[in-house]
């Protein structure tokens, strides 16, 4: 039986937030914690639920010149002809948590960034220079884009491998499977201090990898992958993180292992070589001296 790749969210509206809150969670992650303004239309899904999430690096005014459906093809478009300086950043993230209103609080999402160079050395991209340096009140634009991860294809095992930048991820979908879910989990970070702990059903064993500054991401991970004892009955795997290693991961299992390709779900977020495009105004932005 087939099932789809992905498990769309039930509206793609645009929806403006503001930061409430920053922690820096270790030398090389911050978590940025979102809320008010538009925050009552999210509709959590858990899992690996992702979105589109709109930066200002030239000013917030460029955020109201942002078109509703930026995030497909037309509306894209749209979105690049605003002016270089007042076009903001647009990146994937992942949901890391979700909280509800409460008596005395509204909504909240936590959203946990990988950060690459130093806002303060000028080294940092300008998403990880935002994270770095962000203050509660700012503001930023959401674009929910559902999940890849689809529950349809199983919640009782699974197997999840992926990289830092899928740590978010699969640590979301560890919170939301049942707790009598059963497999692995196998993760690769660049160091010790970025295996970030969380909260996993007992029956799902983690493996931490460290890779050197030698060693291309992903490798290790797939080696990992190949060697590891997958659970004997039908299982739901889960891949992603740089290109290679989710679809590495799925030739892997699908063609040596001989999983069903309909049991596995994968997502490439980034690619070796290939930089995140990014306007004029916020590769200036990342020369500046941080106040």
């Amino acid at each position: 039986m087939a099932f789809s790749k992905m498990v769309k969210p039930e509206t793609t509206e645009l929806l403006h937030l503001e930061v409430l809150r920053s922690e820096r969670l270790a030398p090389h992650w911050a978590r940025i914690t979102l809320g008010g303004g538009e925050i009552s239309k999210f509709r959590p899904m858990g899992y690996d639920q992702w979105f589109r999430l709109f930066i200002p690096v030239g000013g917030e005014a460029g955020l109201e010149r942002v078109p509703a459906k930026a995030h497909k093809m037309f509306g894209y478009l749209k979105f690049l002809r605003i002016p270089d300086g007042e076009r903001p950043v647009m990146r994937n993230y992942t949901v890391r948590a979700y909280r509800p209103a409460t008596s005395d609080r509204g909504a909240e999402i936590d959203v946990d960034f990988v950060l690459h160079g130093s806002a303060a050395e000028r080294t940092a991209g300008p998403a990880s220079r935002w994270a770095e340096t962000c203050k509660p009140g700012e503001h930023v634009l959401i674009i929910d884009e559902g999940l890849t991860f689809n529950p349809e294809r199983g919640t009782d095992r699974v197997v999840l491998v992926g990289d830092e930048t899928a740590l978010p991820a699969i640590a979301s979908i560890c919170a939301s499977l049942p707790s009598t879910a059963k497999g692995l989990a196998i993760i690769e970070v660049p160091s010790a201090e970025d295996a970030l702990e969380f909260e996993h059903p007992s029956g799902v064993s983690l493996e931490w990898i460290t890779r050197s500054h030698s060693t291309t991401p992903g490798l290790l991970a797939l080696s990992a992958l190949g060697e590891a004892v997958l659970p004997s009955t039908q299982f739901h795997a889960y891949a992603a993180g740089e290109q290679s290693l989710a679809s590495g991961a799925r030739k892997l299992l699908v063609g040596e292992r001989g999983v069903d390709k309909n049991s596995v779900s994968f997502c490439g977020y980034w690619k070796i070589g290939a930089a995140s495009p990014a306007s004029k105004a916020a590769r200036e932005a990342a020369a500046e001296p941080v106040a």
